[in-house]
């Protein structure tokens, strides 16, 4: 006969090992984005990027808050990327999850300024965005995220990255084929 405390704890262990590895690197993940979008103001982004980079600050900002929220609810440890100095040109990235920007791509992002930073952020930004696609392929492919909250937000990831990818490209090609002085 089971106790009420082991049906209890059963119940309440309703994520794998697999969720907590995939919320924990996406806050890494989403924290290396929002850096670099932080960075549009100060290197001349165009309005445009701007626009996109305010978007990605706001949005990614909010799922490193509920990712954190969700693995302290189920008291597992919680990244903190900042203490890491992973995201800082110069340094290797502690956790480096797919899509990341190695130190001499944040490197030579952080050097740039104007077009060249609104090229070379969309390039990497895609690279990110394809990354972060990666990871929920992972999760899904090995028969996790079925626990509600942890499916959501991996879907809703999915979408949004595949979503901004067609976005940046855009952009970018708009960017790319663009005469000087238009």
């Amino acid at each position: 006969m089971l106790s009420i405390f082991a049906c209890t704890s059963a119940a309440a262990q309703d994520y794998t090992a697999a969720d907590v590895h995939f919320m924990s690197g996406m806050i890494y993940h989403h924290a290396q984005a929002v850096l670099i979008a932080g960075w549009a103001p100060s290197h001349d982004a165009s309005p445009s990027l701007r626009a996109l980079c305010e978007r990605i600050v706001v949005g990614q900002g909010d799922e490193i808050a509920l990712m954190q929220r969700w693995l302290r609810d189920r008291h597992e440890e919680v990244p903190d990327p900042s203490a890491t100095h992973a995201m800082m040109p110069g340094m290797d990235p502690a956790p480096m999850m797919p899509g990341m920007l190695t130190a001499d791509q944040l490197a030579q992002l952080d050097r740039a300024r104007g077009r060249e930073f609104d090229r070379l952020f969309l390039t990497f930004m895609i690279q990110h965005h394809q990354g972060a696609i990666t990871m929920v392929n992972a999760l899904f492919g090995t028969g996790a995220g079925e626990q509600e909250k942890v499916f959501r937000f991996a879907s809703d990831v999915f979408a949004d990255q595949t979503t901004e990818i067609a976005r940046m490209q855009k952009m970018l090609a708009a960017l790319l084929f663009e005469r000087p002085g238009q």
